[in-house]
């Protein structure tokens, strides 16, 4: 078992120095972009170190952000009272953006519904948005039907509910369960980012708000599908569902990936990004 993580090791690195080496450079600036990464529920932005890195090491500027109560954000999830404020930083953080910088923008599945926030508010400022085995609503694919009807039909496990409403009102927010995140999200990812799981999710919150989404706008921007075949969580029926009812401008697949495919194949994705940004 240490001889086959050490192989994987060299492998790793040796396809580092070999991206570096064979990515052309007459100008090193000619296709710099600026990748923004966005986690999904209670994760946070530690999620992209693999992928963050690789990007990095060709020469993109990387933005890994925490959503509100997620990572590192001081916030606590009962002070968080709406999609709104949820998805404040990111939001914060494109309009913080210089006015003619556009930024690729790539969402992981509950990502998918903050950066699509996103392409409605700032549409100018996004080259292109990337989801990631992601929510992808849109114009006629409510947001608030698809997210309920994916939560509803996962087997929760061992996870935990918070009712800050009260105990007759539904859950406010969720925090995933060992079992759960093993069997459904991480069971083809290597077991030592399991273990960094178990100990950087937080309590992610369930809101019953809806998205409103325009052609005009959230429409205006081009959109990429990275679908997984071994997703667990949101599966190929939905997956599939998304991509025909708000089809977007591309699709890829990235086979033997389960629903955290920056773990399970950071590889691959960063190849779908790294051609997405040349494109």
């Amino acid at each position: 078992m240490e001889n086959m993580r050490v192989k994987h090791l060299v492998s790793f690195l040796l396809f580092l120095s070999l991206t570096r080496i064979c990515t052309p450079s007459p100008n090193p600036d000619a296709n710099q972009k600026h990748f923004v990464l966005v986690h999904g529920a209670g994760h946070g932005a530690w999620c992209w170190y693999k992928v963050s890195t690789l990007l990095a090491s060709i020469g993109h500027n990387v933005t890994a952000l925490d959503l509100a109560a997620s990572g590192v954000n001081p916030k606590q999830v009962q002070q968080l009272h709406s999609l709104s404020d949820y998805v404040e930083p990111l939001m914060r953080f494109m309009k913080s953006l210089p006015p003619k910088e556009r930024v690729i923008l790539v969402g992981h599945s509950m990502g998918g519904a903050a950066i699509s926030i996103a392409m409605e508010k700032f549409p100018e400022k996004i080259y292109i948005a990337v989801f990631a085995t992601a929510f992808m609503p849109g114009p006629a694919l409510n947001y608030l039907n698809l997210s309920s009807q994916i939560l509803n039909s996962l087997d929760w496990m061992d996870s935990q509910f918070r009712y800050d409403q009260g105990p007759n009102k539904p859950p406010t927010a969720a925090l995933i369960g060992p079992k759960l995140l093993s069997s459904s999200l991480y069971q083809l990812s290597p077991p030592e980012d399991l273990t960094l799981a178990l100990s950087s999710v937080r309590f992610s919150p369930l809101f019953s708000d809806d998205i409103k989404l325009t052609n005009e706008k959230y429409g205006s921007v081009r959109r990429v599908f990275i679908g997984c075949d071994q997703d667990r969580t949101i599966t190929e029926k939905w997956q599939m569902l998304m991509i025909n009812k708000n089809p977007p401008n591309e699709v890829k697949l990235i086979n033997g990936s389960d629903h955290m495919v920056m773990f399970s194949r950071p590889l691959e994705l960063f190849s779908y990004l790294k051609e997405v940004a040349e494109s």
